[in-house]
């Protein structure tokens, strides 16, 4: 824009509007800019060092875990199983074999099933404890990563909150900005098409009879200006003169705190009313603002006209 500018020519309305527009987009980017590095440090890095530090510790541990508990439980078949046929083996082994019925070869076969049963048995209850002993070391590993996540979630919280913080900022800048390019905007347009309105994309502004019960400031209409008036900006307005016109006045709503910038400009405070109207010759992007006593001009875009 700000190339197209200088060689459009930056003394003409569009070379002008175009340089106001590039640098209102310039304080965009660099508002964006800010957001993303503070969301960056407040937010996305504490989360990202959580996810890859912490967190790939403690899903290690719980996968360990979880092996130590499948070995524990094929143990425990295991014993379970061997103490079963020891069982058997035993009962079978206690009958006092027939001689004559019974081959001795087989009583000593059973015999010696029976010892063998026994010694599995045995091996099975040292592989029991050996397991049972590495679960609860890892259980109680993983108990105590898995307490820290209490922590974590605190920590986490503030940083959740400091973004939220950080992405309200970000948006008021983005809006103050474009607000501010508004204002110029209505100002330079004013000067360029006297006697229009800026601010809004309706053709003409609405009677009053037709209007809502909130009507915006963009479509307030303006009283027309007389023969023979000089442009606005020749014009000097006395305060001490003005008073209300023929056509009466209007309650408004100040939606957002306004500075006044000399004498002939009234402060505003948000969510208060005042009362406003217009004058022939004045510029569209202001009126003129009573609250008690003081009066003086108001910018149209920090107004809600009340009906």
């Amino acid at each position: 824009m700000a190339e197209a500018a200088s060689e459009l020519g930056p003394g003409t309305p569009y070379g002008k509007t175009l340089i106001k527009v590039s640098e209102a987009e310039k304080r965009l980017g660099a508002a964006e800019r800010d957001f993303i590095h503070t969301a960056s440090l407040s937010f996305l890095t504490p989360l990202r060092n959580f996810l890859e530090g912490d967190w790939k510790t403690i899903s290690k541990e719980r996968r360990l875990l979880q092996n130590r508990r499948l070995d524990l439980d094929a143990c425990k078949a295991r014993l379970k199983k061997a103490k079963a046929a020891e069982a058997k083996a035993t009962c079978e082994g206690d009958t006092v074999p027939d001689f004559q019925e019974t081959r001795p070869r087989n009583y000593i076969l059973s015999a010696s099933a029976s010892a063998l049963w026994n010694d599995e048995v045995d091996k099975a209850e040292q592989e029991l404890r050996v397991a049972q002993t590495e679960f609860d070391r890892q259980a109680e590993v993983t108990r105590l990563l898995l307490e820290g996540i209490s922590s974590t979630h605190v920590n986490h919280l503030r940083c959740l909150h400091e973004f939220v913080k950080s992405q309200t900022t970000y948006y008021a800048q983005c809006y103050r900005h474009m607000l501010d390019l508004q204002k110029q905007l209505g100002s330079s347009q004013g000067t360029i098409f006297p006697g229009t309105f800026v601010g809004t994309t309706e053709p003409a502004s609405p009677p009053l009879s037709s209007t809502s019960p909130t009507t915006t400031a963009a479509t307030m209409p303006v009283a027309p200006t007389g023969a023979g008036l000089a442009p606005p900006e020749e014009t000097a307005l006395c305060l001490e003169e003005v008073a209300p016109p023929a056509s009466g006045t209007r309650k408004a709503r100040v939606l957002y705190d306004y500075e006044a910038a000399d004498s002939s400009e009234l402060a505003l405070l948000a969510d208060e009313l005042i009362t406003v109207y217009s004058l022939p010759g004045m510029d569209p992007d202001w009126l003129i603002g009573e609250r008690g006593n003081k009066k003086g001009k108001v910018p149209v875009t920090y107004l809600e006209l009340l009906s």
